[in-house]
């Protein structure tokens, strides 16, 4: 376990900011070079996780660190450092505060690091005002949430000379949503099929498939569970960017090298003589199998709607 030798008085998370610190300073650490996942730093630390976090947010806020998407969090190069003084320059606290700052600021901070490192408390001090400034403005996390993701599902819209065929129609939805969960993962976290986010600005999208699927004789019923069908599709595969994410941050290990720690596993399985086809599936892939989730939806979206023609136009041939 690693010692630190500060005043034995310090909280535990400024002794480990502070080490962190010296390391960059010191140059021990390079911009661009990768800190310890928060669940390395508490095992190496001997603190919770909530303490390996809380080190990490300061080292970020003092613009020593930047966290970046499926990556983690690294040493910020004077660029990131510029970045973080012009952020404080055009939002300093004498600015005034307003609930489109918070929801921007929480989003940014969602987009970089996940839902789980959003409090009410982050955002302030990202901002730099009182801890209770946004209170008066969003009572809890949870409204902040639907806020942030109103202002997600916002960024995106239709054009007013939709496309006359309800096929065309519904492609560019779904690839409009999976666009959103690209840009904004934390989104596909929020809601459940049987518990819906309700959102004006999700309900647009919505509103947009089942316009499309109308005027086809299809029962309310019917046409509601085919845009469940279709939405479910697009967020049942953007839920894994997220959840990669989370695992890499607390595993240290990207997809490919926690794939590469698994391969005894993997041999065992196939030499097992018990999964055949499994095994002879696996062992044709000349150069491994790469998961796109890009190349998934694509080829999701194009069976689910062959299938669902028949349907929706009995008279229609296939594309």
């Amino acid at each position: 376990m690693t010692q630190i030798t500060r005043a034995a008085g310090d909280p535990p998370y400024l002794r480990i900011v502070g080490e962190f610190r010296r390391r960059i300073t010191a140059g021990e650490l390079a911009p661009g070079d990768r800190l310890p996942s928060t669940r390395r730093i508490a095992e190496e630390w001997g603190v919770a996780l909530a303490t390996a976090t809380k080190a990490l947010t300061t080292l970020r806020l003092e613009g020593l660190v930047e966290a970046l998407p499926r990556i983690g969090t690294v040493v910020a190069g004077p660029t990131g450092r510029e970045r973080q003084q012009d952020r404080e320059r055009r939002e300093s606290p004498e600015q005034e505060l307003s609930l489109d700052r918070i929801v921007r600021t929480a989003v940014g901070i969602a987009d970089a690091e996940g839902l789980t490192a959003l409090s009410m408390r982050g955002v302030a001090a990202r901002l730099g005002v009182a801890p209770m400034s946004t209170y008066r403005y969003v009572p809890s996390k949870e409204e902040l949430v639907l806020h942030m993701a109103d202002a997600a599902f916002g960024e995106e819209s239709y054009p007013a000379d939709a496309p006359e065929d309800w096929r065309s129609r519904v492609e560019l939805g779904a690839r409009t949503m999976w666009r959103l969960y690209r840009k904004h993962p934390w989104l596909a976290q929020l809601g459940s099929l049987s518990r819906p986010l309700l959102v004006p600005r999700l309900l647009v999208h919505g509103e947009w498939i089942l316009a499309a699927l109308d005027g086809h004789g299809l029962t309310p019923t019917r046409l509601f569970d085919i845009h469940v069908l279709i939405y479910s599709h697009v967020q049942g595969l953007a839920v894994h960017l997220e959840r990669e994410a989370h695992a890499e941050a607390a595993t240290g290990q990207s997809e490919e090298q926690w794939m590469d720690s698994r391969a005894p596993d993997l041999r065992a399985l196939s030499g097992s003589g018990r999964f055949p086809t499994f095994t002879k599936v696996v062992g044709g892939f000349e150069d491994g199998y790469d998961l796109d989730l890009d190349a998934l939806f694509e080829l999701g979206l194009r069976a689910l709607l062959d299938g669902l023609t028949p349907v929706i136009d009995p008279g229609a041939t296939r594309p």
